[in-house]
């Protein structure tokens, strides 16, 4: 069965009648959407990196904050939005600019859990760079606990992955802490 098909046996199920002048085209453009929030499933790393890593001598810390994420629960799907901040110890490479939030957005356009996004984007950001450290701090707010269930409206979801320097020294995890969470 297609989406398409799927959304109009949806809109039946739950009582609507799909042939009503607002609904004629929202199977349509709800599997345009549904295609295009789950993309990363049809993504490859390779292709976002594009050869995009570069030498380098700088062994500070490489820091992006703020990257907006939109993704879908896979529990109610759906979405949770948020921002990501993530910081590697270039070891020799470093990445463009561009790639981190590009790795972001491979794994936050599939149905997700944030603690797995979380874990997926700094695994990536090692793999890519080999990093002497990796960490990745998500900030997200669900709409599954906002619109159903416990209807907390200003509930916000943090999770942290450390890897390499970031989990084993205080003072690097205490420095990216710092310069991620502070505005």
């Amino acid at each position: 069965m297609s989406l398409e098909k799927s959304y109009t046996e949806l809109l039946t199920k739950i009582g609507e009648d799909p042939k009503r002048e607002g609904l004629q085209a929202t199977p349509k453009r709800a599997a345009k959407a549904i295609r295009y929030l789950t993309q990363g499933y049809h993504q490859n790393l390779e292709d976002i990196i594009n050869d995009a890593t570069f030498t380098s001598d700088t062994d500070e810390m490489v820091m992006v904050k703020n990257i907006e994420l939109y993704s879908l629960c896979e529990h109610h799907l759906l979405p949770f939005i948020g921002k990501c901040h993530a910081a590697y110890l270039p070891r020799g490479r470093v990445i463009g600019l561009s790639k981190i939030p590009r790795i972001v957005d491979l794994f936050a356009r599939r149905l997700q859990l944030q603690e797995r996004l979380t874990k997926q984007i700094a695994e990536c950001i090692q793999e890519v760079t080999d990093a002497a450290g990796v960490g990745v701090i998500i900030e997200a707010e669900h709409l599954c606990t906002r619109m159903r269930g416990v209807e907390k409206q200003n509930s916000v979801m943090s999770t942290s992955v450390m890897l390499g320097e970031f989990r084993n020294s205080p003072t690097t995890r205490a420095e990216f802490l710092k310069l991620a969470l502070h505005n």
